[in-house]
């Protein structure tokens, strides 16, 4: 019976030390965010990066069918075009008065990505003069490792990140794999196409594919930025129930990552809401800041309760009252500090106690 009472002070006691209590202005300062525990669809995912290509199918160049001199130029790189729009006309070699001379038109919509001809250079019709690009979409090729390729087929979602344009990232599917494996990084080809309708997208931009690989539903997952601690030792921050401004430090232990969760095998709960934005400087707070946990309680609940923050007996009221009496009259007399004594008779007490445990469990040995 010892044993138990002794366990469940020691777990209240425990809870009190982790248990973080803020005031208004540093809730403020910090600005704490939660999220509700809930469970959800998980998905896991691969890791890969890669970079943004044009669409091969969506180039085109001109060239001029005769040889002759370019009378006018109307396009240059960098410039947008029409399809049908008049680019260039080319005045042919032969002669005439005035020569012959025939017009360069554009193929497509695009962007006029090179540029070889000037007003007045003479032309052949073996030389491209313009090159147009389609870049309403874009391929994004990821570089997917080999062993990771066997759980990806096309159709397979990727959410894609560009570090470049910052924002969200954008969803695709797999439209195929490349046809061969590079050997040196020891991956594949894989063919994602986005839109560009804003043409913010450019080839060789790099891109972070989180590629989804499994779904499973009904998992207990939190964001990845409310899990606090080093690898041996993951906490996360839980809002007290019960206590205004109180965060309670919770050891979970950990699963799978992905889409910028983390799966929860043990320490939360649905319903309980832990934080998020603000949890990394809440780790730095301890427990110096604010109220204490007793002070905390008896504000809240309008009476007494312990250090720890259970509450007071009728007789620990009492004794309570008593010690105030007798540690201001000791303060008067010059005695040691009230806290002084009160440690060394704990200190004893628990030294007794488990020099008791350690005799029984000996004799029961014997």
């Amino acid at each position: 019976m010892k044993l138990f009472y002794f366990t469940i002070c020691l777990c209240v006691a425990a809870k009190a030390a982790d248990t973080l209590l803020l005031d208004e202005v540093a809730v403020k300062n910090l600005r704490l965010e939660t999220l509700v525990v809930e469970e959800r669809d998980f998905e896991s995912t691969v890791f890969a990066v890669g970079r943004v290509e044009e669409i091969p199918g969506n180039r085109w160049s001109v060239s001029s069918r005769i040889p002759g001199r370019a009378v006018e130029v109307n396009a240059f790189f960098g410039d947008t075009v029409r399809e049908g729009e008049v680019l260039a006309r080319v005045e042919s070699r032969q002669p005439g008065n005035p020569p012959p001379t025939i017009e360069l038109r554009a193929p497509h919509d695009g962007l006029i990505t090179e540029s070889h001809v000037l007003k007045g250079q003479p032309v052949e019709p073996d030389k491209d003069l313009l090159d147009i690009s389609d870049r309403s979409e874009m391929w994004v090729v990821a570089q997917i490792p080999e062993q990771l390729a066997a759980g990806i087929a096309p159709g397979t979602r990727a959410r894609i990140h560009f570090p470049a344009l910052g924002g969200e990232p954008v969803e695709a599917e797999l439209r195929r794999f490349g046809v061969q494996a590079n050997r040196d990084a020891g991956s594949v080809e894989g063919v994602f196409q986005v839109s560009n309708a804003d043409g913010r997208l450019l080839p060789g931009m790099r891109a972070e594919f989180e590629i989804v690989v499994s779904t499973r539903p009904g998992v207990l997952a939190i964001p990845e930025e409310a899990v606090q601690g080093d690898p041996a030792s993951r906490v996360v921050f839980v809002k007290d129930f019960d206590l205004p401004n109180a965060y309670q430090r919770v050891p979970v232990v950990l699963g799978e990552k992905g889409g910028g969760w983390v799966e929860v095998e043990q320490g939360v709960f649905p319903g309980d809401e832990v934080v998020t934005r603000g949890s990394y400087s809440l780790g730095f707070v301890g427990g110096s800041s604010g109220m204490s946990l007793k002070e905390a309680l008896d504000a809240a609940h309008g009476h007494q309760h312990n250090e720890d923050g259970s509450e007071m007996t009728a007789d620990q009221k009492a004794a309570h009252e008593d010690h105030d009496h007798e540690e201001g009259h000791a303060d008067k007399a010059g005695g040691a500090p009230a806290w002084v004594i009160g440690y060394a008779v704990v200190s004893t007490l628990l030294t007794l106690l488990f020099g008791q445990l350690w005799w029984n469990s000996k004799r029961k040995e014997n």
